[in-house]
């Protein structure tokens, strides 16, 4: 059942319960208002009834009022109290009647002797009867002479007329409802499919792009707010980070294709001077060897990156601990220095910092910089290592007077395998991977990483990395 169909069919059936209790609730109402108001009337004629005729009784200053003949109880006729509608009878408490109205006719009401009994002992009852097919509400009360009963006077109302309504508007109510649901289910198809059919173009576009693996579809919507207009943005968005990854992939395949056949080829080069009889040559083979063992430990420190941003993307977490920060970036200035050449290594501001992280990763972290710094540094350069605490955060800068990173490659610097000068990268021996794991390892411990650079002035690196919160000034 498709969800067009099972939110229609739910409209309806709530509509449907609210319409059936708000229509019995009428009825009910109604019902209760129009007896209620049958009983007043009944009720209001009894009572008046009753009261004439026991004053009547009870001063005999008229002869047609009472006359006791053989023991019989003789009164006057109904009709002087009945009203249209109306059915007036006095009956004796065994139910013979003494006098009724003469809209009665031939005919009299005959009430049950538990209610006749239930009279004489002084109460007022109702009843429901039929009469020729005609329901009557009746009320029965005593006729009291002197402190005694002795008759009951019976009233009685059609409620031919109150059936007659709540059947039209029973009729009326189930026409309404047969109707109202009818419309509602009409309307609620009509909702659904407007709703729903934005959710139908998602559902064909993703269908689409997974027959056609073209990922540069995007889903066609109205710039709206609502749901649907949400749930497309952020398909479309989802579309842009697959087709990046996607194109990413496709790239980080290539460049490691790349940078393996290059090593691989010169390898094989060797290898087949080798072959062909250079091996005589002590000091060809030893050269032939050392390109080898150099290519070879290229390829070694490529797979090494690799795997280490393969844990990266994995999310492996790294160990969490505090680490003297300073001391740390002291080690890494002594053993870069040692290895600096002709470029002079020097110190900047100092600070005594402690953050936590794992301190391996983040001698790596600073190791790359400085080589970076240095490799891309003519002689007679400057590269300065300086670190200081600002507010919650440590701040390290490695800056250099190298050649500097022309504007339009400096956003791209720390993707993956991009070079500036891929070139002389290359005959460096860099893989293209040092900036990614900086980044990488600086965003793991909370941080980040930050470039500056003007071509032929030089570059400096940033990284920024919280305080832990042990640390006090020294």
């Amino acid at each position: 059942m498709s969800i067009r169909l099972r939110l229609t069919l739910w409209y309806v059936l709530l509509l449907a319960a609210l319409l059936i209790t708000f229509s019995g609730a009428l009825y009910a109402m109604l019902s209760f208002s129009l007896l209620n108001e049958v009983d007043r009337r009944v009720q209001i004629r009894a009572s008046e009834v009753s009261t004439s005729l026991a004053t009547a009784l009870e001063v005999q200053t008229e002869p047609r009022v009472f006359l006791l003949r053989g023991g019989r109880l003789t009164l006057p006729a109904a009709d002087t109290f009945a009203t249209p509608g109306v059915f007036v009878q006095v009956s004796t408490l065994e139910g013979v009647a003494l006098s009724r109205s003469e809209n009665l006719g031939a005919q009299t009401l005959v009430v049950s002797t538990a209610a006749l009994a239930l009279v004489a002992q002084g109460n007022s009852v109702y009843a429901n009867v039929t009469k020729d097919r005609v329901p009557l509400r009746v009320l029965i009360v005593p006729l009291t002479v002197r402190g005694q009963v002795v008759a009951a006077v019976i009233v009685a109302e059609s409620l031919q007329g109150v059936s007659e309504t709540l059947q039209r508007l029973g009729v009326l109510l189930i026409l309404g409802i047969i109707v109202g649901l009818g419309v509602a289910g009409v309307v609620g198809a009509i909702l659904a499919h407007a709703a729903l059919a934005p959710i139908d173009r998602i559902t064909q576009t993703a269908h689409t792009i997974a027959r056609s693996n073209d990922l540069t579809r995007r889903i066609q919507t109205k710039p709206t707010q609502d749901e649907v207009g949400r749930l497309a943005a952020t398909f479309n968005a989802m579309l842009e980070r697959i087709e990046e990854l996607f194109r990413a992939q496709q790239r980080f395949v290539a460049d490691v294709s790349h940078e393996l056949r290059s090593p691989l080829t010169t390898i094989r080069g060797n290898l087949d001077l080798l072959r062909r009889g250079e091996r005589e040559d002590t000091e060809t083979r030893q050269e032939t060897l050392a390109v080898i063992e150099a290519e070879a430990a290229r390829m070694q420190r490529l797979v090494q990156d690799l795997l280490l941003l393969a844990q990266a993307d994995a999310g492996v977490p790294l160990e969490q601990r505090v680490v003297e920060l300073d001391t740390l970036l002291l080690d890494v200035f002594r053993q870069v220095r040692l290895n600096a050449a002709n470029i002079h290594v020097s110190l900047g501001s100092e600070d005594q910092i402690q953050v936590i992280g794992d301190a391996d990763r983040l001698k790596q972290l600073f190791l790359n910089l400085m080589n970076n710094a240095i490799q891309y540094t003519p002689s007679d350069g400057q590269v300065t290592l300086s670190f200081a605490r600002e507010g919650e955060w440590a701040r390290v800068v490695v800056a250099d007077t190298g050649i500097g990173i022309p504007p339009q490659d400096l956003p791209r610097i720390f993707d993956r395998f991009y070079r500036v000068d891929k070139a002389r990268a290359r005959e460096k021996g860099g893989t293209g991977l040092g900036l990614a794991i900086c980044k990488w390892i600086a965003e793991a411990h909370g941080g980040r990483i930050e470039a500056q650079s003007q071509v032929g002035k030089g570059s400096s690196f940033t990284v920024w990395l919280p305080l832990a919160k042990t640390t006090n000034p020294r």
